[in-house]
């Protein structure tokens, strides 16, 4: 029989990619929704992979334990991603609460729920490369120490250690992926990427004159959401829980990773970037590259999309979307 994946956060970037790949090994999807989900709002990255009908939803809240007890009871999940959140990281020093609430606290009533109701389902947490913080400079691994620099981070690291006492005190399969910057076409402007990529293609079509940005020397580890999310399941494939990091390895700056952009465009960068202080964060790591060794050597698991490809798709996809609209 077919298994039953509960996925939340699944209208997500990585909700989307991975329903995807979910469906194409035969899933049963079914996503929480905390209202009905349609093609142009909330199912638009669904339905831009043409997988929104195959999809089934169900209404709830991750921060409403009675829903989400009804739900499991209903479903019945063979296994259950955890991709909701509060993730933008700037947002998280404007609403610090919000951020720990759903980010945090949100992954004890999903733990518990799956406790009481499904003890046997294989759960993955999303995790994040922000929870290193200022443990940066060298290529981060699943032993390094932890040092958060935002709301967010802390959040997601009280989700992560959350994942991990609930696999030792109570025997669950519980894994965490603690993931580097991962992009797409589907990510959202508010990101850097895609405020980038989506700028460079309104500059090309004559609908913009610059792109601001704030601290260009940061650098990341940036990867293709596709190959994370195959990540993802092959985690909960395991005959043992862990952790693993998910990462290309790589580290670019956001002047490089721009400039890259602007090059598939055709334009140069140094023609329109304008660096605006205010949009620096209070605080940021410097450098957050992964070590993603236990992950190809555990999981059989690499990345498979290189960063100057993953820029030019999204350049493309931004320019096709601008162009449809005219």
């Amino acid at each position: 029989m077919a298994k039953t994946a509960f996925i939340t956060g699944i209208t997500g970037q990585d909700g989307a990619y991975l329903s995807e790949l979910l469906l194409a090994r035969g899933y049963r999807v079914v996503g929480l929704a905390r209202r009905p989900v349609q093609a142009g709002e909330s199912g638009g990255r669904l339905a831009e992979l043409g997988i929104l009908g195959d999809v089934s939803f169900v209404e709830g809240d991750v921060m409403d334990a009675g829903s989400l007890i009804r739900i499991l009871r209903e479903v019945r999940p063979d296994e259950v991603y955890n991709l909701a959140a509060q993730s933008f990281v700037r947002s998280s020093w404007q609403q610090p609460f919000l951020t720990g609430t759903i980010t945090g606290l949100g992954v004890v009533g999903i733990l518990e729920a799956l406790r009481s109701e499904a003890p046997n389902a294989r759960f993955y947490q999303a995790s994040s490369s922000e929870m290193f913080g200022k443990a940066s400079g060298v290529a981060l691994s699943e032993s390094s120490p932890f040092h958060p620099q935002s709301p967010y981070a802390v959040a997601k690291l009280f989700g992560h250690w959350t994942t991990i006492n609930y696999r030792e005190s109570y025997g669950m399969h519980a894994s965490s992926g603690i993931l580097f910057n991962h992009e797409s076409p589907l990510r959202g402007v508010e990101f850097v990427t895609r405020k980038v990529t989506s700028t460079v293609a309104r500059i090309k079509l004559g609908e913009a004159t610059e792109l601001r940005l704030g601290n260009v020397d940061a650098r990341r580890d940036w990867g293709h959401a596709r190959d994370f999310v195959r990540a993802m399941w092959l985690m909960t494939q395991q005959e043992t829980a862990g952790d693993y990091v998910i990462a290309t390895g790589r580290a670019t700056s956001v002047r490089d990773m721009a400039a890259i952009a602007f090059a598939a465009a055709g334009l140069t960068m140094e023609d329109h970037l304008v660096i605006d202080p205010a949009l620096f964060r209070p605080a940021e790591a410097p450098v957050l590259v992964g070590d993603p060794g236990r992950a190809r050597d555990g999981l059989g698991w690499e990345p498979t999309v290189p960063l100057e490809a993953l820029i030019a798709e999204m350049v493309e996809a931004d320019l096709r979307r601008l162009t449809s609209r005219r």
